[in-house]
């Protein structure tokens, strides 16, 4: 498929009525996994699509520009209105955490799996056990409140245990910050990939910054505010990852290929009949959006598309949500104990006493009674006897087999554990 290929419409013809941006939602009871997060995933680029033009707007004084990314900007923003309303009214906030983490896990997992770039591999890696710890916090909690089985939400396609404990992964700021790629050299998947996953975590991050004053009681608000700070983390990792001497156009462009290849994988993996014709639809608008911003390209810098997106503009093969259960039991078993260290990772155990992360970790976590992840899982085991799971096999790291108690070691203390390879 290349999106460069297809005649385009009029971008006037991308503007939507109220009537077509009320789909009918999804039904909770039956709908696939992956339906959900697929919502979830564009739910989260048309935002950083939007926030991105905004940006550029402000910093752009050539008003027929601003107009011209004014009415690119119109249409994505009824995209987005119509795809935040598939979710159902009667899906809590908590289930929609569960697709949250769900996407989180199986996104990065795919993208690592297909990813050229060992660097950027190792950073997906790396955040992946993350995000596949708060599944687990998140399951135990929803399970707490309400007695429902996180592991039916996600269709046991991805497990529920412990991964890099939430503990353990606060981290000094200054270790956040990553090499960023080369967008001359980089492969198009890799720019693809960098693309999709910050504006997934960034998401997540916005998300989780909205409802965290609106759970209804504080072991709710407490457990949002403290992995959104994680997810914090994620985009400072996942975006810093991105050239920085990309120009706005160029950045235009890559946004709009971006939208177009996911809303393109969207309708060619889709399993609902009923959303399935949303996503061709928003793939047609998409390319009006995609031609638009490489005249623009063209009209302002004189460039031509190739040049941005590199090779022959074709999309690589559609990104298809799947169970990636024995992906993440492998980089569990082989990297549970690492962290990160300015622009690279280390195995805690060969880390100074002096080392920032411990000073870090002195300053938000000397008080393990306060950190909310850690307190959900031993309330829960207090109420039950042992934590909630969903696990197809024992945890590949033996010292979270243990399911009377939380550890708070594994990835924060000197020899907890030797999984210490990226």
């Amino acid at each position: 498929m290349n999106p460069f290929e297809i005649t385009p419409k009029p971008l006037e013809s991308t503007l939507m009525d109220w009537n077509e941006i009320r789909p009918v939602s999804y039904n909770k009871r039956d709908v696939d996994p992956y339906t959900r997060t697929r919502v979830i995933l564009m739910n989260g680029t048309e935002f950083e699509a939007n926030w991105f033009s905004h940006q550029f707007s402000r910093n752009c004084d050539n008003n027929d520009v601003r107009r011209a990314l004014a009415l690119i900007r119109r249409s994505e923003q009824m995209q987005q209105k119509l795809i935040s309303l598939i979710k159902p009214v009667d899906e809590t906030l908590l289930e929609h955490t569960i697709g949250y983490e769900q996407l989180a896990v199986d996104l990065t997992a795919q993208l690592a799996r297909h990813e050229p770039d060992q660097y950027v591999k190792k950073a997906l890696d790396f955040a992946l056990l993350e995000d596949f710890d708060h599944l687990y916090r998140y399951a135990d909690f929803l399970d707490m409140e309400t007695n429902e089985k996180a592991e039916e939400l996600v269709g046991r396609y991805t497990e529920i245990m412990p991964g890099r404990p939430t503990v353990s992964e606060y981290r000094h700021p200054f270790d956040s910050i990553r090499y960023h790629i080369d967008n001359k050299k980089a492969a198009p998947q890799t720019r693809l990939c960098v693309g999709i996953i910050t504006a997934a975590e960034q998401q997540t991050m916005n998300y989780y910054m909205n409802v965290c004053g609106a759970y209804h009681n504080d072991r709710g608000r407490w457990l949002y505010q403290e992995i959104g700070m994680i997810e914090e983390q994620h985009v400072t990792h996942y975006g810093s990852l991105m050239d920085p001497r990309a120009t706005w156009f160029e950045n235009l462009l890559m946004h709009q290929y971006t939208e177009a290849y996911l809303y393109y994988s969207c309708m060619e993996t889709e399993t609902c009949p009923r959303i399935r014709p949303i996503w061709e639809k928003l793939f047609e608008q998409e390319i009006s959006h995609l031609h638009a911003a490489a005249k623009l390209l063209c009209k302002y810098e004189g460039k031509d598309w190739r040049k941005v997106v590199g090779g022959d503009g074709s999309f690589p093969a559609p990104l298809k949500l799947q169970s990636n259960i024995d992906y993440v039991r492998d980089v569990q078993g082989r990297s549970v104990q690492m962290t990160a260290k300015r622009e690279n990772y280390k195995c805690v155990n060969d880390l100074d006493s002096r080392d920032e992360f411990f000073c870090y970790q002195n300053i938000v976590n000397h008080d393990l009674s306060s950190v909310q992840s850690h307190t959900i899982i031993e309330d829960y085991i207090k109420r039950n006897g042992k934590d909630y799971r969903f696990e197809v096999a024992p945890n590949p790291i033996p010292q979270l087999r243990d399911r009377t108690s939380d550890n708070t070691d594994v990835g924060r203390t000197p020899g907890a554990s030797d999984a210490c390879m990226m």
